[in-house]
């Protein structure tokens, strides 16, 4: 870890939690480039579809990005970079910078040490949890995202290959979905992933109502750590997570080549 990262938290746990993230976000989609983890899925999420530098490596910056840029120009995606406290080499963010790539996307790891102290209070009684399939719930959540269908496609082959298991979730009223959500399980470690409300319910409590849902759900297969990644920006969903026991752990974001890609 270099010394960009947080130190308020155990070196460890940082670690495990950018690991378990790391792999619960795998696609089929990916190869190494002189250390950096280079993932072009075409679906939505940019950690399935961007650089992590997790190794130093021996070539030039410039060349690394010279290479990555041609398996995303094959791929007709552009190219974004995740810069987080563990990226190689030492300084990569400013040498990115220096090459044009602008920044995008403030988003910060939350962990709850402690989940187990904040799920108290069951469904209301006017709202089901339903469990679903890892393809239905590509197309449910991309659907309500406005995902295109090659983008609910992508979603759904990555989870179908996903090296950790998911479970998901939809919360209904009434028999609408008014929200979804899912887990990844990692020994220990459960992390939130897709916590989506729709739009006209939001503000009413749906996503906490989901997410202590899913965390009762997690904590009964043998999880004990939680973590979640939420945009800086998001003050609401901060607030909630906040209220959940969640913290931050360290941040991250990403650098691009394309002067609009979002």
């Amino acid at each position: 870890m270099n010394d960009r990262a947080p130190r308020a938290f155990d070196a460890t746990l940082l670690h495990r939690l950018e690991e378990a993230s790391l792999n619960a976000s795998a696609p089929p989609q990916q190869l190494l480039i002189d250390g950096w983890l280079v993932r072009f899925c075409p679906g939505k999420a940019k950690r399935a579809r961007s650089v992590n530098a997790i190794s130093a490596g021996r070539l030039l910056v410039a060349d690394k990005l010279a290479l990555c840029q041609r398996v995303y120009d094959e791929a007709e995606l552009p190219l974004f970079i995740r810069i987080t406290p563990f990226s190689e080499p030492s300084g990569l963010d400013a040498q990115l910078e220096a090459h044009g790539l602008r920044k995008l996307d403030d988003t910060r790891v939350m962990v709850c040490a402690d989940p187990a102290r904040h799920i108290g209070g069951g469904l209301p009684p006017d709202m089901s949890l339903q469990r679903v399939g890892l393809d239905a719930f590509a197309q449910t959540v991309g659907a309500l995202r406005g995902s295109s269908l090659a983008q609910r496609q992508a979603h759904a082959q990555r989870l179908a290959n996903s090296p950790v298991p998911f479970f998901a979730a939809l919360l209904k009223r009434g028999g609408e979905v008014v929200g979804c959500g899912q887990v990844a399980i990692e020994g220990d470690m459960v992390g939130l992933y897709d916590i989506f409300t729709a739009p006209a319910a939001r503000g009413r409590g749906v996503a906490g109502v989901l997410c202590r849902q899913l965390l009762a759900d997690a904590l009964s297969r043998g999880a004990k750590t939680a973590y979640l990644q939420v945009d800086a920006a998001n003050a609401p969903a901060r607030a909630l997570y906040h209220r959940m026991g969640f913290i931050d752990a360290y941040a991250y974001h990403y650098r691009t080549t394309h002067p609009t890609a979002a």
